[in-house]
Parts: C-alpha cells; sequence; structure tokens
C-alpha cells in the first residue's frame, strides 16, 4: 500500500496519461504528468514513438492502472509477435486515411466559412430589385419582340430597285475586298522575297556605310586643318603685328613660358626631382625604341632630337615646352640662338647640339644622367604644354653601358612618375609581343588607378601586318590585355621606318593607313582613338586640367617652406644678410682683389730681404757641398780661388739664374700668403670665404710662370757680379764675415741633427734623461769613434777616406765585436767630416773678423790668417743683393700685374663653375641661404603664373 500511494509497485511503476502499461526494463526514468517531466527511482526514460509503440495494445484495450512488473513470470509467444507487425501496418494504414479524411472535411468546412464571412461582407443590393425588371419579365419581353419581327417580315415589302441596288452594293464590296485581300497576301509574298535579298546584302550596306563614315571623317579632317591652317596665319599675322608694336616694350611671356620657367627653378632648386615638387608635366615613357621619341616630335612638329639605329640615344631627361608662335622655332633655355625648324640646316645642328649635351651630361663612367636639358619649341597651332622625355627602359645592359644602367633608368623613371600631378605618357611598340613589355608594369606600379595616364600604341601599321588576331589590338586598345589601367587608349603611326621622312609626310601616311586599315572599317577603333593630332588634343587637355586643380596647392606648399625657412634663418643667423652662393662668391672676389693691391704696400727692403732669404735657402745647400767644401780641400790660397772662380761661373751659367727666378715667384707667394693670413686675424673677417680663397690663390700661383726674359737677365748680372773679388770697405767685410758665420752656423745645427738621428742620444742625456740608444745607434757610436781618432791625428784630413783607413776603422771594430762594411763606415763619416770641417771654417771667420786690414794690404800670408772664404762669401752675398734687387724690381712692376690677372682669370672660371663653388662655399647658412632664394624665386613665379591662369579664365 506504501508503494501504491508512492506511485511504486515492484520494480517502478510508469503514468502515462491516466492508465499505466508495462515496462520492458525495470530501470530508473522520469514520466511526464501534467506537462512536466518527473524525475522517479528505478524507471527509464521512453520517447513518445516508443511508448505509443509499446503500449497499442494497451490503448486499444485498458488495464487496470496498476500494473505489477515482474521479469520472472513473463512468457514469450512467437505467433504473437507477427500478429503484432500486421497490427502495426494497418495502424498506420487506417491513420493516413484518417488523416486525409479529417483535412478534406476541415478544409471545406474552412472554405464554406471564408464564402460566407465574404458574402456577409458585400454591401446590401435589395434596393435594385424595386429598378430592375425580374426573369419573368424579361422572358414576356423577349417573346414580344420574336412576335414582332415575325409580322413585320411578312407584312413589310422592299422595292425591288432597292433591293437590287443593295445587292449590287454587296457584291461590288466583296468584289473589293477580295482584291484587297488578294493583293495583301502578294504583297506579303514579295515582301518576304525581299527581306531575304535584303538580308543577303546588309553586310555590303554596313561596309558601304563604313567607307562613307571613313570618307565624312576624312573630309571632316581636312577641313579642320584647313581651317586650322587658316587660323595659324591669322594668329601669325596677329602676332607679328602684336609684337610690332610693343618692340620697344618689355616682351610678356606666355602662359606656358611661364610655366615652364617654374618647372626650371624647380630643376635647379632639386636636381634630383624631391617629391615635393608636384606640379604636373607630361612624362613621356617606354622601353626603347618603342616610339617615345618620334611621338614627341610628332607633337612638336618637328625633327628635333638624335637618331640611332637599335642604340640608346636618349641619355638623360629632355623637357621640352610646347607653346605657340607666329614661327616654327627651337631654343635652348640657357642659350639665345634659335634654331630655324623650318630649315633642315638648322635641324640638323639642333640634332647635334641635343646629342653633345646628351653627352657632356653623363660623367663618371655613367651611361645616363638626371641632369634636365631643357628646351622650348614655339610654332603656329602647338598645343601647349610641358613633355619630359626620359631614357627608354632597356631589359639587358650591354657591354658598353654602366652596369647599373637599368636600375639608374628605372629608378629615374619612378622619381617622375611618383609625382601624383604628372601625366603619365605610356608609349608601347605595337609591332612586338604585347608580353615582352616592361613599360606597362612599370606604369602599373605608379598608377594602380589609371586616372593620369594615356597609353599610346604605335607602329600600329606593322602590327596590322604581323598579328594574325586584330582582336589583339582591339583588346589592347580596350584596356583588357594589359594588367595597367589609364584615362584613354591611342593608336598612332609615326613613321614609315625612314630617319629623313618630312613631319608632313608622316602625317599624310598615318591619314592614309587609318582611312584604309581593316581596324578601323570593322569598327574596332574609333576615331577619336588614332591620329597623333588627337593624342596631342588629349594630353593637352588634361595637362591643363590637371595644371589648374592642383597648381594653387603647390603655391601654398611653397608659402609653408618659405615660412619654416626663414624662421631657421632669424633664430640662426640674425645679424646676417642672406647671401647665396652667388652673391658670396662676388664678395670673396673683392676681398681677393684687395690683397692684391696690398702686395704694392710692401717696401723695397722688405722685399729684398724677403727675396735673399729664399734664394739663399734655394742655393746654400749647393755653395757649401759643390763650390765651398770642394775649393777648401786644396789647402792653398791661390788654388781655392782658382777653383771657386770655375765653379761659380758654372754654376751661374747652369742653374742659378733658374733657382733665383724660383725664388722669386716663391717670395711672391709667401708675401701674398702672408697678408691672406693677416686678413684672417681681422674683426671683420668671415671664415666662410677661407677654402674659396685658399683655392683661387693656389691655382693662380699654378698657372703663374715667370717670364722668360727674367732668367736672361739675371744671368748677366749675376756673372758680373760674382767677377768682382774686391771688398772695398771695412762694413763689407764685417757684414761678408757675419754671413759666412750665420750660414755655418745653420749648416752645423742642421749636421748635429743629423747626427744626433744616426748616433741617438748624448753620454748626458742617457745619465739625465733615461734615453737609450737602439743597436744601430750603439754600432755607429763606435764607428764615430774611430772615424774621430782619424780626424784628430789629421786635422786637414781630405773629405774622404782612403781603403787602408776603412780596413783599419774594420779591424778595430771587429775586435769589439763590431761587423760593419765600408760603405756603413763611410755612411757615418760624411755627416761627421762635414761637422769637423764647419768648425775649422767657423774658427777662421772668428779669425777673419779683424782681417780686413791685413786682406786690403796684402799681408795674409806673412801673418798665416785665410780669409779666402770671407771673400766667397762677399760675392755671393753681393750676387744675392743685385738679384734680390732685379727680382723686386720684377714683382712690382710686372709680376703682381700678372698675378692680379691669373687670379681674376681663375676667379672667372671659378664664377662660372656651380660645382667648384658648391664645394669651396659650404655650411648650412649658404645651404640655406640658397634654399630661401629659390624658394622666393618658385613662389613669386607660381603666384604670377596664378595670377595669368585666372585672368586667361
Amino acid at each position: 500500500m506504501e508503494q501504491i500511494v508512492r506511485g511504486k509497485f515492484g520494480c517502478g511503476i510508469l503514468f502515462v496519461m491516466k492508465s499505466c502499461q508495462q515496462l520492458s526494463t525495470p530501470m530508473p526514468f522520469s514520466v511526464k504528468r501534467y506537462g512536466l517531466l518527473i524525475p522517479l527511482k528505478h524507471g527509464v526514460i521512453f520517447s513518445h514513438r516508443e511508448i505509443s509503440h509499446s503500449v497499442l495494445r494497451s490503448i486499444l484495450k485498458p488495464r487496470p492502472i496498476l500494473v505489477s512488473v515482474n521479469p520472472a513470470v513473463q512468457h514469450i509467444i512467437p505467433s504473437r509477435g507477427y500478429a503484432m507487425v500486421v497490427a502495426r501496418i494497418l495502424r498506420g494504414a487506417l491513420k493516413i486515411r484518417y488523416l486525409l479524411l479529417g483535412g478534406a472535411v476541415g478544409g471545406g468546412m474552412t472554405l464554406q466559412k471564408t464564402y460566407e464571412q465574404w458574402k456577409d461582407s458585400l454591401p446590401d443590393m435589395k434596393w435594385l430589385d424595386e429598378y430592375l425588371p425580374d426573369s419573368e419579365q424579361w422572358n414576356s419581353f423577349r417573346g414580344s419582340l420574336l412576335e414582332m419581327k415575325d409580322k413585320v417580315k411578312d407584312n413589310i415589302e422592299i422595292d425591288p430597285r432597292l433591293k437590287a441596288y443593295g445587292e449590287t452594293k454587296y457584291r461590288n464590296f466583296r468584289d473589293w475586298f477580295d482584291k484587297r485581300l488578294d493583293a495583301a497576301i502578294e504583297a506579303a509574298e514579295k515582301s518576304e522575297v525581299e527581306s531575304k535579298f535584303s538580308h543577303q546584302t546588309l553586310q555590303q550596306r554596313i561596309d558601304q556605310l563604313q567607307n562613307e563614315l571613313i570618307q565624312m571623317q576624312i573630309k571632316y579632317q581636312k577641313e579642320m586643318e584647313r581651317l586650322e591652317k587658316e587660323n595659324r596665319e591669322l594668329r601669325k599675322q596677329l602676332l607679328l603685328r602684336g609684337s610690332n608694336k610693343i618692340a620697344s616694350k618689355k616682351v610678356k611671356k606666355s602662359l606656358i613660358d611661364m610655366y615652364s620657367d617654374v618647372l626650371d627653378e624647380l630643376s635647379e632648386y632639386d636636381s634630383s626631382y624631391n617629391t615635393q615638387d608636384h606640379l604636373p608635366r607630361v612624362v613621356v615613357v617606354g622601353d626603347q625604341s618603342s616610339g617615345k621619341t618620334s611621338v614627341l616630335e610628332m607633337i612638336a612638329q618637328a625633327r628635333i632630337f638624335p637618331r640611332g639605329a637599335g642604340e640608346m640615344m636618349t641619355r638623360a631627361p629632355v623637357k621640352v615646352t610646347l607653346s605657340e608662335g607666329p614661327y616654327h622655332i627651337a631654343q635652348f633655355r640657357d642659350s639665345a640662338r634659335e634654331f630655324d625648324l623650318t630649315k633642315e640646316s638648322d635641324l640638323a645642328e639642333l640634332r647635334r647640339e641635343v646629342e653633345i649635351r646628351m653627352k657632356n651630361s653623363v660623367r663618371d663612367g655613367k651611361t645616363v644622367s638626371n641632369d634636365v636639358i631643357s628646351m622650348s619649341v614655339k610654332g603656329p597651332g602647338l598645343q601647349r604644354m610641358v613633355l619630359v622625355d626620359l631614357p627608354g627602359i632597356i631589359s639587358t645592359v650591354t657591354s658598353d653601358m654602366a652596369s647599373d644602367t637599368r636600375e639608374a633608368i628605372k629608378q629615374m623613371s619612378q622619381l617622375y612618375m611618383s609625382n601624383p600631378n604628372a601625366i603619365i605618357l605610356c608609349i608601347q611598340d605595337g609591332s612586338v609581343d604585347a608580353e615582352r613589355s616592361n613599360v606597362t608594369d612599370l606604369v602599373a606600379q605608379m598608377d594602380l588607378q589609371g586616372k593620369r595616364t594615356i597609353f599610346v600604341l604605335t607602329k600600329v601599321d606593322m602590327a596590322e601586318e604581323n598579328l594574325t588576331n586584330p582582336d589583339r589590338i582591339k583588346k589592347i586598345l580596350s584596356g583588357q590585355l594589359f594588367p595597367m589601367k589609364a584615362l584613354g587608349y591611342f593608336a598612332v603611326v609615326t613613321g614609315r621606318g625612314k630617319k629623313d621622312d618630312s613631319i608632313q609626310s608622316i602625317k599624310d601616311y598615318e591619314e592614309q593607313f587609318f582611312s584604309n586599315s581593316r581596324l578601323f572599317k570593322d569598327g574596332m577603333i574609333m576615331s577619336s582613338q588614332v591620329t597623333t593630332r588627337n593624342l596631342s588634343l588629349a594630353v593637352s587637355e588634361c595637362f591643363w586640367k590637371m595644371v589648374r586643380e592642383t597648381v594653387e596647392q603647390q603655391a601654398d606648399a611653397f608659402k609653408a617652406t618659405r615660412f619654416n625657412l626663414e624662421t631657421e634663418w632669424k633664430n640662426n643667423f640674425p645679424r646676417l644678410r642672406e647671401l647665396d652662393r652667388d652673391e658670396l662668391f662676388e664678395k670673396a672676389r673683392g676681398e681677393i682683389l684687395d690683397e692684391i693691391i696690398n702686395l704694392s704696400q710692401v717696401s723695397p727692403k722688405e722685399w729684398e730681404e724677403l727675396l735673399m732669404k729664399k734664394i739663399w735657402d734655394k742655393v746654400s745647400m749647393h755653395v757649401f757641398e759643390n763650390i765651398y767644401l770642394p775649393a777648401a780641400q786644396t789647402g792653398n790660397p791661390g788654388t781655392f780661388n782658382t777653383a771657386v772662380d770655375i765653379k761659380l761661373k758654372q754654376w751661374a751659367e747652369q742653374q742659378l739664374p733658374q733657382k733665383s727666378v724660383e725664388s722669386g715667384w716663391e717670395g711672391l707667394q709667401t708675401e701674398f700668403q702672408r697678408f691672406m693670413e693677416r686678413a684672417k686675424k681681422r674683426p671683420e673677417h668671415d671664415d666662410i670665404f677661407d677654402l674659396l680663397k685658399t683655392a683661387v690663390v693656389d691655382e693662380a700661383m699654378r698657372r703663374h710662370s715667370w717670364e722668360n726674359k727674367a732668367s736672361e737677365m739675371l744671368r748677366v748680372i749675376q756673372l758680373n757680379t760674382l767677377e768682382d773679388r774686391s771688398v772695398n770697405d771695412k762694413q763689407h767685410w764685417d757684414s761678408a764675415v757675419k754671413f759666412l758665420e750665420n750660414s755655418v752656423k745653420e749648416k752645423l745645427q742642421a749636421t748635429e741633427v743629423i747626427l744626433r738621428e744616426m748616433l741617438g742620444p748624448s753620454t748626458k742625456e742617457r745619465w739625465l734623461y733615461w734615453q737609450y740608444q737602439t743597436e744601430d745607434q750603439a754600432k755607429r757610436s763606435q764607428v764615430r769613434n774611430e772615424l774621430e781618432k782619424i780626424l784628430y791625428s789629421d786635422y786637414k784630413h781630405p773629405p774622404s777616406l782612403s781603403y787602408d783607413e776603412l780596413t783599419t776603422v774594420r779591424k778595430n771594430l771587429q775586435r769589439s765585436s763590431v761587423e760593419v762594411d765600408n760603405e756603413y763606415i763611410r755612411e757615418t763619416w760624411h755627416p761627421i767630416y762635414r761637422r769637423h770641417f764647419l768648425k775649422q771654417s767657423l774658427a777662421r771667420a772668428y779669425d777673419c773678423r779683424k782681417g780686413y786690414y791685413l786682406y786690403h794690404q796684402g799681408l795674409e800670408t806673412e801673418v798665416r790668417v785665410d780669409c779666402a772664404d770671407v771673400v766667397l762669401f762677399w760675392r755671393i752675398q753681393q750676387m744675392l743683393k743685385v738679384t734680390a734687387n732685379a727680382l723686386r724690381q720684377q714683382v712690382m712692376n710686372r709680376e703682381a700685374r700678372r698675378l692680379d690677372k691669373e687670379i681674376k682669370e681663375v676667379l672667372e672660371d671659378y664664377s662660372q663653375d656651380m660645382e667648384k663653388k658648391t664645394k669651396l662655399l659650404t655650411g648650412r647658412r649658404v645651404v640655406l641661404a640658397e634654399e630661401l632664394k629659390r624658394v622666393r624665386q618658385i613662389q613669386e613665379k607660381l603666384e604670377e603664373f596664378i595670377q595669368a591662369l585666372n585672368h586667361e579664365k
């Protein structure tokens, strides 16, 4: 009873709606009671389908509410299983039938209900019954009409004539209708035949219409050309008349010339084409030998560029400014010469000049250059625009090119095309396979959307002959073949492969080709897509549209740049004027020339002292080594004087004059340098000029050469002076002695320096300053000791060692375990002997200080005082004085003026060499002033151009 109350019996109880059914397995499950899932212990969860299948019989035959489930009492009956299968099949079939029957009944009842609702929604029309007859009244009215018809038919008789006339009219109408019907049938058959015939001749009619259209377009083109020619003549007359009227006034530049000047200023401002220059220009790019230059010449209407058979001719960017004018002329920007393009001789000279400029622009072993060649072309009817012809893009670098040529051309093209406002004129050779094109990929990278690219297919005549599929050209000109996009696509013919063809003959050939081309006849190419004339008009229109849209933005950008530069100048150089390189160069020119004038302020005494010192420094070594020392070894005054006379004469005839001239030139250079150094110490000195001044002076000194006749003049003077051996007064004697003493002391000091380097520190230095000798110096010190023994033993030893003396020295050194050869001994002997000799000479000079009386009286031999060397140096001193005086006169009278002239020449050369000025005038101050000047000029020209452009609108 407790289990019944709790809902359990045996292993588990299942509540199914209001009855219970037997479960197959006693496991825990949940039941759904009143729409809720109730967990039960020891039960199993069944799906609705499983429950329905298992309890079918329980539904048909109810059982007690509570059923015990006991697995032990269950029995399996085989026949019962088959019966269950049959019962399930019947149940499914009956269920389907009931569903269909129930659906039909339900649908009918729904339809009936809907009809009743629709009927109830209609308005009440019962009020019409009062005005409309019912069905019985309609039947009565119909019967009365039928009776009246019978009566009328039997009682009314028609006039026979009227009846005959009616029948006649009926027959006539019938005959007319039959004829019309036959005519319509015949016309239909005829139209069918004609339609078949017209269908056969439709293609011929289309061809005829296309020919008529072509002829009409050609006629229109010729008429336009005739009108343009007349217009050019009229404009030429107007321009000539206007130029005659304002000949005395300043010539006003045209709009395109003003714009070209702005671009030239930008090119000089930044030769590497900085991206801040976003002013429009037409950039002509294409593969090598694709016809770029020919297209440009057709637009300019002149053969202005050099040609080469498969050779690279365009090696630098060429900026061509096209403008309208009364005469067809060309002119370079930096030249005043005008080339008449109607004359073949001027055209040939123009092409040669372009080729020369291109070759001169290429430097340092390169093949191409970034230097822009700027030229203008004027003529009647020319479209106003600025074009830049770039070197053709190449695939292979040949052996005669620089290794970086391909990359240099690619970078140059990318620089010009990177300008977001540049019109890209992409030239593609139509006679080669499209897959070999290099330029299209490059243009596609720089202008992805094709908003500023105009595609030009050249050599279409050759393409039509070579291509087997004409649709390929149609795909190219419709933008479907190449990956790039473009504003427009054009097909042109720029020649027949003959370099001597004139522009007019090429135009005629182009017109004839397109009038007979099957591409044009088949409708593959529109008439507006052909001829260089249409291309020129389209390019000019795009160019000016881009100019009007962007020029004011560029002017604002340069205004901002100018403000920034001016602010930087005020902060860094507040008290200095803004001087560019040209102005600084002119200021430096004046300062250098002022220093030349200062040379005239040097006194004659200063000049002579300077020149004497320069000459003696240059000849003293020769005097001691080749004259004084060899003559002094004779030991006899007579022999000494003879040897001196001979050597002095030889010296004066051969070396002395030239050495004196060199000394004079060095003295002039030294004095000028002294003035330059003195100028650097002035308070107003500007060190920005130092490099330039030094370079100018060095270059002038290098170019300067002393007059040739100066050497001949000096030779005579010096020979006469050196022949005089008579010392006239005591003052000259004392001066000669002093000169000898000073000269000997100088040489002695120089010799001591040589010995110091050869022998190392002395004994005193080694003990006091802890300095040490090298192994070689120690060895030479031992050699010196042996050599000094020889000199002590023979005070008047000759300047060379004998073989026996060399052997003795070497043997003595071997006893001290020092191995040396004879050459090593001689090297040590020469400076030791020179010191010994100079000491003797200095001692004699001291003895001769008071020897003038003995010399004058001729008592030198009696008192054994040898003063012949004093006389020698007196002769040399007199020669130096005379030479210095002559050189001083030459310097002050002629060489200073020649130096002034040469410095002016150097300054003039440097003023024309921008590279020199850039190298010698450097620093942020110079660069900032240059940028500020350029930006101001560009801004002013831009504003002037914008004003003229707005005025033209």
